[in-house]
């Protein structure tokens, strides 16, 4: 049987905005290779006779090297594995996707790419921000707040006098930088901002700023994403700290979702085989 390599996006962190189609493979999989980010009810739901290996990086620590996550999923492929990588939100969305793919095609490994809701939409979401609105933001535009080569200022002060939104993954915790940047991009001082932190899970924290007083707020606990712009003022303030918990593991709904996709998978191998 030949081996192929799933590009699986988990979501935000709660395993009910998982894809149907997710959920199967994670139930399938031979072999899982996961970020850091994923949270471990997701993790759960993954079959238990396959390999989990966390190949993921937090804070710039890596657990692996890029080049080596690269070798790993060439390598299990190439041995007739089932591997599903699984990334935090949406594979394609600053989560080193093409890297991977070009080094799925340099070797002829086939490949699916399932995407997730990307952290961004989920964030969002859970804090009541609807991203775009009609007369205040119809730009939206992702970042990360990090700096690496090529990632220059300049380019925010595109959209800073513009009706647009500004999202920032990985905003990190110097925000007085992050306010020093936003002001010199263009931004006025009174922009409303959020910090969400956990978004969509228990832990879920959303603090409400502007962009003078960035530098008094807390330091939440990662992951956490920025929005800047008009459109905070519409925030769900009550949306910061839910009450649920994820009930995934324990439902008679997942059960049966599960299993239904389970039987699913096994229809298929049936249907290929005969």
């Amino acid at each position: 049987m030949n081996g192929k390599v799933y590009l699986v996006g988990a979501g935000p962190g709660d395993p009910e905005l998982l894809t149907v189609k997710a959920l199967r493979l994670l139930q399938t999989a031979d072999v899982v290779l996961h970020d850091d980010l994923v949270s471990a009810e997701i993790l759960k739901l993954v079959a238990s006779a396959a390999q989990v290996q966390n190949v993921g990086k937090r804070c710039g620590t890596k657990t692996m090297r890029q080049e080596e996550i690269n070798f790993l999923l060439v390598a299990l492929a190439d041995s007739g594995r089932q591997v599903v990588r699984l990334k935090s939100g949406d594979p394609l969305i600053f989560g080193r996707a093409g890297e991977e793919i070009e080094a799925l095609r340099r070797s002829n490994i086939a490949y699916e790419i399932v995407p997730g809701v990307t952290c961004a939409l989920g964030a969002a979401a859970a804090a009541g921000i609807p991203l775009t609105y009609r007369r205040i933001s119809s730009t939206l535009v992702l970042t990360v707040g990090h700096r690496a080569a090529g990632n220059s200022d300049a380019e925010w002060g595109k959209f800073s006098a513009t009706e647009s939104t500004l999202l920032v993954y990985m905003p990190g915790h110097d925000y007085a930088e992050m306010a020093d940047r936003l002001t010199a991009a263009g931004f006025a001082k009174e922009t409303l901002c959020a910090i969400i932190s956990r978004a969509t899970t228990p832990r879920q924290q959303i603090h409400h700023t502007t962009i003078s007083n960035l530098h008094r707020s807390p330091e939440l606990a990662a992951p956490t994403l920025l929005v800047v712009g008009e459109v905070v003022k519409f925030a769900d303030h009550a949306a910061g700290q839910p009450e649920k918990t994820f009930p995934v593991m324990e439902s008679a709904f997942a059960a049966t979702r599960v299993q239904s996709a389970i039987s699913s998978e096994r229809l298929r191998q049936e249907e290929r085989l005969a």
